[in-house]
């Protein structure tokens, strides 16, 4: 039975990923605020390396998968969009790459946001102080911003980044790693958007060619399968999930 720990199990797409992993016989360690495994706030880096410290013990240090489902959207502060988007996936993927390697055919998926190929995040000052891991100049960009939405779109595209750089020393230790990018999909994040004044008008009008926003149980899918055999040859690959919302923005673009 393949160990897999998922963070932001208790709700949304975490808690779809998790009930996809068990039916394909996965035992899971969940991570949340609440409801969970382990109980721990990815906010700060006391939470994570509390989470880190928790799922070692409960794996006996093995792990054959890892899920970073945990995020916050753009109706969250943004200093708190980038501590949870970025900092919340990259330190656990850090604190448990040396589990994944004892792992049997060990394979992770980071949940990232079709938001990253759009507005230009790449050019954002805070993008650079994450990919240097330096999260107090992250924080200090992040409260200077007018828009949370910048936040988001930048936290998505540099933990992309981040994932993709890892593709070689990674693969050296016999571990998978991708990305999945979801668009528009109905999850409690997605309905606070909708409740934001700030953002509904938006949210609302910006619709997928397929036209209609997915549901969580159509990432988990992909997600399930990322981690499964099926998939022994992708990795360091970027898969949206999105219904054609990013062929619809950028079709030169891929």
């Amino acid at each position: 039975m393949p160990t897999t720990a998922v963070s932001g199990s208790a709700s949304g797409i975490g808690a779809a990923v998790c009930q996809a992993l068990r039916a394909a016989g996965h035992r899971i360690i969940g991570i949340d605020r609440e409801h969970a495994e382990v109980i721990a706030d990815l906010s700060s880096a006391a939470g994570r390396q509390a989470a880190i410290s928790a799922v070692l013990e409960q794996s006996a240090g093995v792990l054959d998968g890892l899920v970073c489902c945990a995020g916050v959207g753009s109706s969250a502060l943004s200093n708190t969009i980038v501590a949870v988007n970025y900092f919340g996936v990259t330190e656990l993927l850090d604190g448990l790459v040396g589990a994944l390697a004892k792992g049997h055919e060990p394979a992770a998926v980071v949940i990232g946001s079709v938001a990253a190929t759009h507005g230009n995040p790449e050019l954002q000052p805070m993008v650079a102080a994450m990919l240097a891991g330096n999260e107090a100049l992250t924080l200090e960009h992040a409260n200077a911003l007018e828009k949370s939405s910048v936040a988001y779109a930048s936290s998505k595209y540099a933990v992309t980044c981040n994932v993709r750089s890892r593709a070689v020393p990674w693969a050296k230790q016999g571990i998978r790693l991708n990305v999945v990018a979801p668009g528009a999909v109905e999850t409690p994040l997605h309905q606070a958007s909708l409740n934001d004044p700030r953002f509904a008008k938006a949210v609302r009008e910006f619709v997928a060619p397929l036209g209609r926003a997915g549901h969580p149980e159509e990432i988990a899918q992909v997600v399930a399968f990322l981690l499964s055999s099926q998939a022994s040859f992708i990795h360091a690959s970027v898969m949206f999930v999105d219904g054609g919302m990013d062929a619809m923005v950028r079709p030169a673009r891929f």
